[in-house]
């Protein structure tokens, strides 16, 4: 006979049961939500970035002051003089190439005679009053013409003789004062003749006066197509790379540059920062310039003007290949002094925080 087991027994049994897996329970959940915890705060302190050096780097390349220029011919021709040789020190206006030009004066001889005879049969024509007074201007204003020409023959004969065959150097520098001088005088002779065709009551030209004026401007035509010959020196600076050869034809093309010309008195920057960096940048920026030719150096310099465009990078990145789809923004930054780079050298620009700056002007003003 099976035996009855006390309800109030069985109760007590069944309570203890659940408080004993309960608490086993609670006490497991507890561990587990600390081990959790543990390992969370374990991966956020090892994974959190550290205090950043730079607020952007970009690739960027050596240029002269005011970037290099590539100056091509004007006009086709045979490349028959060059005077011009790599690190020469130029002033605007020198004489770097000649090409052939003795068709140009054959025409220029043709013209200067039918202006002659133009002008004397004009003198035929009585001018009175405001007629004549344009008369005496136009007459003034084509002597200053060829004077400005004849100045430009006598400065380019002076440069070959002191480039080829050692002539003096002051001839060179009185040619061009002279020059100068000329340009000056064809300025106001300019203006003048505008100046007398604004006059009240001002008749129209007679024909014989009309027939010089074209003659003239036929003259004109013909030494500016002469002067078109000559490839010079765009302003003061530093000839940095001779690319024609005598008897090479020069070709009207921007691609087809004879030479590479630029204003060597100080060094720029051209920097490509990635899109993303585009925000960490800004005008008066400081920065620090790292080249591989030059590895126990620095460089310093400061941004002078950042592109409002994005384009397409030109300067290629060492290293992995940039993605297909990255674009830049152009920053061009001022090096301070003079370092001793070189133009079309590709170095790594590094853009210092805002504090950085603070800090190394604060401590440049300590040392000072």
């Amino acid at each position: 006979m099976r035996k009855k087991i006390d309800p109030a027994i069985t109760t007590i049994l069944v309570a203890a049961a659940v408080a004993l897996v309960g608490g086993f329970g609670v006490n497991a959940l507890t561990e587990t939500e600390t081990l959790f915890s543990s390992v969370a705060s374990s991966a956020k302190a090892d994974t959190a970035s550290p205090t950043p050096q730079w607020a952007a780097s970009a690739t960027a390349r050596v240029e002269p002051r005011d970037g290099e220029v590539r100056i091509a011919g004007e006009v086709g021709g045979k490349i028959v003089e060059i005077l011009a040789n790599n690190n020469d020190q130029v002033k605007a206006g020198d004489l770097l190439i000649r090409l052939d030009d003795e068709d140009y004066y054959n025409k220029i001889y043709a013209a200067q005679s039918e202006a002659s005879v133009r002008e004397r049969e004009r003198a035929d024509e009585a001018a009175t009053g405001p007629a004549l007074d344009r008369r005496n201007a136009a007459d003034a204003l084509f002597k200053a013409q060829q004077a400005v020409f004849e100045a430009h023959e006598t400065f380019d004969n002076a440069y070959r003789a002191w480039k080829t065959a050692n002539g003096p150097e002051d001839a060179v520098d009185n040619a061009r004062k002279d020059l100068a001088a000329k340009e000056s005088a064809l300025e106001s002779a300019k203006k003048k003749y505008a100046d007398v065709q604004k006059m009240a009551g001002m008749p129209l030209e007679q024909r014989l006066e009309s027939s010089l004026s074209l003659a003239r401007s036929d003259l004109a035509s013909a030494e500016l197509a002469l002067e078109r010959t000559r490839i010079r020196a765009p302003a003061d600076g530093t000839v940095l790379n001779v690319l024609a050869r005598v008897g090479e034809t020069a070709v009207p093309s921007p691609d087809s540059a004879v030479v590479v010309f630029g204003d060597m008195s100080s060094l720029r920057l051209r920097a490509e920062v990635e899109e993303r960096d585009a925000a960490k940048v800004h005008v008066g920026q400081r920065v620090v310039v790292k080249a591989d030719a030059f590895p126990d150096k620095t460089f310093e310099g400061t941004v002078t003007s950042i592109s409002q465009s994005l384009g397409a990078p030109r300067i290629a990145t060492r290293g992995p290949r940039r993605p297909n789809d990255v674009e830049v923004v152009e920053v061009m930054i001022a090096l301070d002094g003079h370092p001793p780079l070189f133009t079309g050298m590709r170095v790594d620009a590094f853009f210092k925080l805002d504090n950085q700056a603070a800090n190394n002007v604060s401590a440049t003003s300590k040392t000072n």
